[in-house]
C-alpha cells in the first residue's frame, strides 16, 4: 500500500495530512486568524506557519500511528497561493524528504481539492465548481488536463467576501466566510447588487463572473448601515444570494456543454450550506447530482495534497530537488492529469 504525506501552506492555513490507498489516516492543521477588519499579510502568515509546522508534522504522524519509515512519498503545495508561507512549507517539505530519504512532489493546490473531492464524494466525472479566497473556477476534465471553462476576471468570490467582511468588521474567527454565512440567515431584506456575468468563446472560457466595483459597492454599503437604510445581516444575505447565484449560472452552462450529470463544489466558500442548496435546486431541476463536502476537506488541508500527490505518485510522477520551487502563479489547466484515463 502507497503512503503519502501531505503539506498544505498556501495562504492562512498550515496543514499536514496523511493518506494511504484513498484513506485519510490524519489531517491536522492550524488557521492563522488576525483581528475584525484585518486581512493576513504574507510575511506574518508565513512567520506563524514556521511557528506550528512542526507540531502539526508531529500530530499528523501520531494521529496516523505511522512513523517516517512508513512514508512512501512527500508531497507539498507548489501553488498557487501566497508567497513567503509557500515557501516556508516547501522548505520544510524538502527538509523531510531529505532527511527520511522519500521521493518529493510538488502539487498543485487547485488539483488537490478537486481530488480530495473526488475521493471523498466518489463523483465520477463532475463538471467541479472551485470556489475560494483565491480562486474561482468552473473546470471539466478532457484529455488529460482539468480545463477551464469559466473563472473570475478580477478577484475571487472567496476574496470578495473577505473583503465585505474586513468593511463591516466582522470577526475573523473561525472565518469571514463562515460568519457572513451565519449572519445572512438573519437577513430579511434584498439589497440591489450588481450582477456581471461576462460569456466568452467556448475555446477562451466559457462565462467569467466579473466581481468588479465591489469596493464601490462595499462603500456604498457602509453608507446604509450608517444611514440605518439595512442591517449587516441584510448586506450577508443580499451579497451571498447575488454571488452564488452568478456561479450557479455558469456552472449550469458548463454542463450543458460537456453533457455533465454531475456537479462538484471544492474550495473554502464551498462548504457554505446556501450556496450547496442553490446549486442543489439547479442540479434537481437538471435531473443532475450535487456533490459537495463539510469543512473538513472542503477547507485547505494537507489530506488535499497527499491524495493528489497519491494519484501523481502512483502514476510514476516525482519531483526533482533541483526543481521542488514554488510558484504563487500556477494554472489548474498546467496539469498534466496522467492520472486518469
Amino acid at each position: 500500500m502507497t503512503v503519502v504525506i501531505g503539506f498544505e501552506g498556501s495562504a492562512n492555513k498550515i496543514g499536514v495530512g496523511i493518506v494511504r490507498d484513498g484513506e485519510v489516516l490524519s489531517n491536522p492543521r492550524r488557521t492563522y486568524i488576525t483581528p475584525p477588519g484585518q486581512g493576513f499579510l504574507p510575511s506574518e502568515t508565513a512567520r506563524h506557519h514556521r511557528s506550528v509546522i512542526l507540531t502539526v508534522l508531529k500530530e499528523a504522524l501520531e494521529e496516523a500511528g505511522l512513523k517516517p519509515a512508513d512514508i512512501d512519498c512527500v508531497a507539498y503545495t507548489k501553488g498557487p497561493g501566497m508567497g513567503a508561507p509557500l515557501v516556508t512549507v516547501a522548505l520544510v517539505a524538502r527538509t523531510v524528504a531529505q532527511l527520511w530519504g522519500k521521493p518529493l512532489l510538488g502539487v498543485n493546490h487547485c488539483i488537490g481539492h478537486i481530488e480530495m473531492g473526488r475521493l471523498i464524494t466518489q463523483a465520477n466525472n463532475p463538471t467541479v465548481l472551485y470556489v475560494s479566497g483565491g480562486n474561482t473556477q468552473v473546470i471539466a476534465y478532457s484529455e488529460r488536463r482539468y480545463r477551464i471553462f469559466g473563472e473570475t476576471i478580477d478577484i475571487a468570490v472567496g476574496n470578495c467576501l473577505d473583503r465585505f467582511a474586513r468593511v463591516i468588521k466582522i470577526s475573523n474567527d473561525p472565518s469571514p466566510g463562515y460568519n457572513i454565512e451565519q449572519m445572512a440567515k438573519k437577513g430579511t431584506q434584498y439589497v440591489e447588487l450588481p450582477y456581471t456575468v461576462k460569456g466568452m468563446d467556448v475555446c477562451i472560457a466559457f462565462g467569467c463572473i466579473a466581481f468588479s466595483g465591489r469596493d464601490r459597492v462595499f462603500e456604498a454599503a457602509g453608507k446604509m448601515l450608517k444611514c440605518n437604510q439595512c442591517t449587516a445581516e441584510d448586506l450577508c444575505f443580499s451579497l451571498q444570494e447575488t454571488l452564488f447565484s452568478m456561479l450557479v449560472e455558469i456552472t449550469e452552462r458548463a454542463m450543458a456543454h460537456c453533457s455533465s450529470q454531475e456537479v462538484l463544489i471544492v474550495g473554502g466558500v464551498g462548504c457554505n450550506l446556501r450556496l450547496q442548496e442553490m446549486m442543489g435546486v439547479m442540479c434537481k431541476e437538471r435531473g443532475a447530482k450535487l456533490f459537495a463536502t463539510d469543512e473538513s476537506f472542503c477547507i485547505d488541508n494537507g489530506a488535499m495534497i497527499a491524495q493528489a500527490g497519491w494519484e501523481m505518485f502512483r502514476s510514476g510522477q516525482t519531483t526533482e530537488l533541483s526543481d521542488s520551487w514554488i510558484t504563487q502563479r500556477y494554472r489548474t489547466d498546467e496539469v498534466e492529469v496522467t492520472w486518469r484515463d
